[in-house]
């Protein structure tokens, strides 16, 4: 499986990022209101990811890979890999959105106070999606297995 491409996320995250801009921009006034915690549900999938990273490469690099007990089993960590890619996914498209909300919200906290009140959320928001998208990527990276060191030449 190749590794997740970050150009393919940055071209999600903008064209995320422009759809939710204009949306915004046409429904604003008939979107309820962004609470502070709107975003907050992809941290605790971020730290899960960054624990499994810690727990995964620990294991690799003592080579704790196999089909024995307290070994990790090479399936586990190929579906570490596949939720890796997921959630970077997930996290680039979340902080799309999130951006083009805050790109119409911005401009308008001068003359809208819901502007001024939906602001932190989306933040929260941004932030969480940016957060998702790094342990998603440490996560992957932590799935790798380790360069075989070369052979040694005979003598």
């Amino acid at each position: 499986m190749k590794p997740t491409r970050v150009w393919d996320l940055i071209a999600l995250f903008l064209f995320a990022a422009l759809a939710a801009w204009l949306l915004v921009r046409g429904f604003y006034g008939q979107l309820p209101p962004v609470h502070i915690y709107a975003g907050a549900s992809l941290y605790p999938v971020a730290v899960i990811e960054f624990i499994a990273a810690f727990m995964i490469r620990s294991r690799i690099n003592n080579h704790e890979i196999g089909l024995g007990p307290r070994q990790l089993h090479p399936l586990t960590a190929a579906k570490a890999v596949a939720l890796a890619k997921a959630s970077a996914l997930v996290g680039s498209a979340s902080a799309g959105v999130w951006l083009g909300f805050l790109l119409f919200v911005f401009p308008q906290r001068s003359t809208l106070q819901a502007a001024v009140s939906d602001s932190p959320g989306a933040i929260v928001g941004l932030i969480a999606g940016v957060v998702l998208v790094a342990a998603a990527l440490w996560l992957e990276h932590c799935c790798r297995t380790p360069d075989e060191p070369p052979d040694e030449p005979a003598h």
